[in-house]
């Protein structure tokens, strides 16, 4: 082959090579980037209703942690590379406050509560004492029914429960706690709730009912759904509903405003998530958001609570000083 014909065929793959690379990348520019916090059932439940819904690669999911998310919304407003994010309420609000980052939505349901125009409530996630009733009959220790009781000192090193600082689960502790008896009160008893816990303080809010499953420690505060379906499926776990309430924390589904760059089709992910996917949400977070839908045969919470002020990422960090 001469020089000549050598070069055309280079230059051929070259081009070759070079359009195929800006049409996928065109293709994958047209995806909608969702990121979330959300724990692994209610992931699955979104990658299932989008799927199943025409959606099926044309988006992109990421998981991030809740602090680190909402850090990222907090600092990048809407240059955050998500379309579509869902995420702690209280987070949003902030973000909100702060960037003026989101589309007001236009949703299909109608939510049963007053919302903000750019949140549709898509879980809530509630606070449980759980333990492993096995564990519990072995150190012949008392089922706690009270979140004040996890300061006792029987419970030193059986305790797990998450940290404030890394995780919002804590936050349903510290809300139950406060709301009930006042901040000085509340102050005192996390001390001796977190010295209980020791080297059983978790960054995940999964991590205390892991090591109750396992039988590492005896007692775990954190999310009730986890308890729940624990229970359900006959491992030795069984979970309290505290006498100072089942405080909850809701997640919403909310639409980053690009301005002419903004996604519509994340608008349209938003409406066939909550019409496709509240139905088997509730079955995992038993609490009705939306007109019409029917809890009544679910295992609800009897005493749930939502802490009296607004809920933001400043009001977290005020909280998480009573650990300082």
């Amino acid at each position: 082959m001469n020089k000549k014909h050598l070069f055309a065929c280079l230059s051929c793959i070259l081009c070759v090579l070079f359009f195929g690379a800006c049409s996928n990348g065109s293709a994958e520019n047209k995806k909608v980037v969702i990121y979330t916090n959300a724990d692994e059932e209610p992931v699955e439940v979104i990658k299932k209703v989008l799927d199943d819904n025409g959606y099926e690669d044309n988006y992109i999911l990421q998981t991030y942690g809740t602090s680190e998310l909402g850090s990222k919304l907090l600092a990048e407003g809407e240059k955050i590379e998500a379309d579509l994010v869902t995420m702690s309420t209280f987070y949003l609000t902030s973000a909100q406050n702060k960037k003026d980052m989101f589309e007001k939505l236009d949703l299909a349901l109608d939510p049963i509560a007053k919302i903000p125009e750019y949140a549709a409530p898509f879980t809530v996630q509630e606070g449980a004492i759980f333990y492993n009733t096995e564990r519990m009959k072995e150190l012949n220790l008392p089922v706690p029914t009270s979140l004040k009781d996890l300061a006792d000192p029987k419970y030193k090193g059986v305790l797990s429960i998450s940290d404030i600082k890394q995780s919002s689960t804590a936050w349903l502790l510290f809300q139950a706690l406060i709301d009930s008896y006042g901040k000085d009160d509340a102050k005192t008893i996390l001390k001796e709730i977190y010295q209980n816990a020791g080297d059983h303080l978790e960054s995940s809010g999964s991590g205390p009912i892991k090591k109750v499953r396992l039988g590492e420690v005896a007692v775990g505060f954190g999310l009730r759904h986890q308890a729940v379906k624990d229970k359900n499926e006959g491992l030795p776990i069984n979970y309290v509903e505290p006498e100072e309430g089942t405080y909850t924390l809701t997640e919403s589904l909310a639409v980053v405003n690009k301005g002419d760059n903004t996604k519509p089709e994340a608008m349209k992910m938003v409406n066939t998530i909550l019409e496709h996917g509240r139905k088997e949400l509730l079955t995992i977070y038993p609490s009705a958001l939306y007109e019409k839908e029917d809890v009544s045969s679910l295992q609800v919470a009897q005493q749930q609570k939502v802490f009296p002020e607004e809920l933001t990422a400043e009001l977290l960090t005020e909280h998480q000083k009573l650990i300082d």
